[in-house]
């Protein structure tokens, strides 16, 4: 048995989290610290809107999650973890960062515990606090171009986030052979029209430049 399958886990002073209660003041802000547990958990739970607590461990989760082979700690495990309250071992998870939001885990889920969205609460959490598992700084690296370059054109640039995303890696790893990796695959994804050469940018960039604005002001 998993050594995070604690089975009959009672609700005492060491697991206040699991305990229905308010949020603790100014803890709705993602940057908050906050040492304690429980107020970790209730940082979780606030921001997917999910009480952890539902969760019974059936596994139905992780059985159907598509690249649950791949994590080191699948999808019902991380809901343990914060149960138990070790938050700071699913913020560090390289796991969180696996998830792919195809929400198959959230609707197979009998006691409607919203995984997909703990998970991404995880993944902003983890992002804020500096938290980010190693293994997933590409990830972020993706993420972080492909916004970006959204929000520079308004729409995708696929030469101008291929370009950033490989530069930034190489300069930060000094692997530059990542630059010319998959560079192979080019002629084959422009016979499909699966790649453009150029691309122009939205005609109305001040929408985009709303949308972000708006995005940074819930944020704060």
């Amino acid at each position: 048995m998993s050594n995070l399958s604690v089975p009959n886990a009672k609700t005492t002073p060491e697991n206040p989290h699991l305990l229905p209660g308010t949020l603790p003041k100014g803890i709705h802000n993602p940057n908050h610290r906050d040492d304690s547990n429980a107020a970790q958990v209730a940082l979780i739970e606030t921001l997917s809107k999910t009480k952890t607590a539902n969760c019974y461990k059936c596994g139905k989760c992780t059985a159907g999650c598509p690249v649950s082979e791949h994590m080191e700690i699948g999808p019902s495990q991380i809901i343990r973890l914060l149960q138990l309250g070790n938050v700071d071992k699913a913020l560090r998870s390289s796991s969180i960062w696996q998830c792919v939001s195809c929400l198959t885990c959230s609707s197979r889920c009998p006691k409607e515990v919203d995984c997909a969205a703990i998970m991404d609460a995880l993944r902003e959490v983890s992002l804020l606090q500096d938290k980010v598992n190693p293994q997933a700084q590409q990830i972020v690296t993706f993420q972080r171009a492909f916004l970006d370059n959204i929000r520079r054109n308004g729409r995708l640039n696929e030469l101008d986030l291929i370009a950033r995303f490989k530069s930034t890696v190489a300069l930060r790893t000094r692997e530059f052979s990542f630059l010319f990796k998959d560079a192979s695959l080019a002629p084959q994804l422009r016979r499909l029209k699966k790649l453009h050469l150029s691309q122009p940018r939205s005609k109305d960039l001040s929408v985009v430049d709303r949308i972000f604005a708006r995005c940074t002001e819930i944020e704060k």
